[in-house]
Parts: C-alpha cells; structure tokens; sequence
C-alpha cells in the first residue's frame, strides 16, 4: 500500500449527500476481481446517460475538474452495502482523499485499509471548502503529519484520525504490510515450534 503523508491536488466539490456505496460503483462493475480499471464505472449513473454519453452537468466530468485528487462530498458518503470495490474506484480514478462531515463507518475502514484517506470536518467548514473549490480555486493541500486541511486561501481546519490508522497510512501499512513487519519475530516463533513440537510440522 502506498504511503499517505501529504497531498497537494485539485478537489472537486460534490455537493450531494447520503451517496450510497452503488451510486460510487454501481453493481454490474462488481464482476471484477482486480482493482485496475474500476475507474469505468465510478459515479457511472451520474457521469453518463443511457447511451454511455457523458453528462455535462457532472462535477467530475467538468474539465475544471480533471485530474482531481480530493473529493469534498456530502453528509453520510459511502452509506449503503460494504463492497470494497467502491474506495478501489476512488483510488483508480485518483481520488486518495474525501472530505465530509461523516461517512459509514464500513466505507471508512475499507477506505483506510487500502489507503484512501477519510476526513471528517464540521458542517460550515466542509461548506468553507465546497464554496472555494466551486468558486475557482481549486488546489488543496491534506498534511496527515499535521492533520490538517488547507484551502487555497490559506484557510486551514484540523482534523482527527485514529493514532494507529495515521500510523499505518504514513507508513503505507496495510493488514498483510503489518503482519510482515513482524516478521523476524513470526520466524522465531515458528523455529521454536518446530523444535518444541516437530510433529506439529509432519
């Protein structure tokens, strides 16, 4: 997993609230098994019409938005069934940070265990952000060391993250990362079980 530490990208504000986890990517992109070209399907039913036409009314398909690495959503974004594939759409989009005033807490651990940063503001900062990246200014920066956010115009809000989960994020840890950094003390662990109980390894 790659290491999150600080990120100076475009966001795009997406007003919307109570965006569920089928509106991010709907049910028929869950075929795949691999997390490389979900891009396709994010936000497909608003991004595209009934013939696969983009739609120009859509934030993301705005080339004002292009490229956009921070997503600044809604009330209660990632709500709906906890399918994984959805933070990997994100990510292969190249969103690596959402913005909001609160997510499900299933999307929000799948979002942090692949590496996809969740921030939590209050209402009339989320709303501070959304006004100056509709306005024009579109460049953030999203420090995790400092935990804070900071809007083009020098406005900065302070976030909170779980100790471990910040850890693990600026270290690039996900749950097979941790358990290798352990292990010259799993290898021991097996050496004595292979010496205390050989028949163990029969």
């Amino acid at each position: 997993m790659k290491a999150f530490t600080r990120l100076d990208g475009r966001a795009a504000p997406l007003t919307l609230a109570n965006i569920d986890t089928d509106q991010i990517i709907p049910k028929q992109f869950l075929k795949r098994v691999d997390r490389e070209g979900l891009a396709a399907g994010l936000f497909y039913d608003f991004r595209f019409d009934e013939q696969g036409r983009e739609k120009s009314g859509f934030v993301l398909n705005d080339p004002a938005y292009k490229n956009a690495q921070i997503l600044i959503t809604g009330d209660n974004f990632g709500c709906g069934s906890s399918r994984e594939h959805a933070p990997w759409a994100l990510q292969d989009f190249g969103i690596q940070c959402v913005i909001s005033t609160s997510f499900a807490d299933i999307f929000r651990g799948n979002c942090l265990n692949n590496g996809l940063l969740t921030i939590e503001l209050k209402p009339q900062e989320v709303q501070a952000l959304m006004a100056e990246a509709l306005g024009g200014n579109h460049l953030f920066s999203v420090d995790l060391e400092t935990q804070t956010v900071t809007a083009p115009s020098g406005a900065r809000f302070s976030f909170d993250i779980d100790p471990d989960r910040k850890t693990k994020l600026l270290q690039g840890l996900d749950a097979i990362g941790e358990t290798l950094a352990h292990a010259p003390a799993i290898d021991v662990f097996e050496m004595k079980q292979a010496l205390g109980q050989p028949w163990m390894d029969a």
